[in-house]
């Protein structure tokens, strides 16, 4: 995620990243604050110094009953993506189970410069896969702020 965030921060529409770590699955996230948290991305996994250039929400529940509202809403406007969520039901840990419900650790939804959701990616998608609809995004955002259209004369919206 770094390497996008700094790839598409060109100053009229940057592209912004937020992470909101999670424990519901495989109770894989033991840092309990912000500062746990981000020690253990840089001396634990994946380590060697790494330092997220991105902002870091608190620990939160993404599915169940105490699911935080910002996931409720995403949930609702994108598809679920392709997919399974476990063959180890013994590593979820959350009560109501929804068919829309996040499947796993870094599940990822893209948001548009006007806050809507975009599209979601399910887990094993990489972060440079999301580089073209990033891409998109970007030109439909600076095309909304600057009025630049593109050589075709085709708008770049979705």
């Amino acid at each position: 995620m770094n390497v996008l965030k700094t790839r598409f921060s060109n100053g009229t529409c940057d592209f912004e990243v937020v992470a909101f770590p999670c424990h519901q699955f495989g109770r894989e996230e033991p840092g309990d604050n912000e500062y746990e948290i981000l020690h253990g991305l840089k001396y634990v996994r994946p380590g060697h110094g790494y330092e997220p250039n991105f902002l870091m929400m608190e620990r939160m529940d993404v599915n169940g009953i105490n699911e935080t509202e910002i996931y409720t809403f995403l949930k609702s406007r994108c598809d679920v993506p392709d997919g399974f969520i476990t063959d180890e039901p013994r590593d979820l840990f959350w009560n109501l189970m929804r068919n829309n419900d996040i499947s796993w650790n870094f599940e990822k939804f893209l948001i548009d410069h006007n806050g809507q959701p975009y599209k979601r990616y399910s887990s094993p998608t990489t972060p440079m896969e999301l580089q073209q609809d990033v891409q998109h995004l970007m030109f439909g955002c600076r095309q909304a702020m600057t009025g630049e259209r593109r050589p075709d004369g085709q708008d770049y919206w979705y």
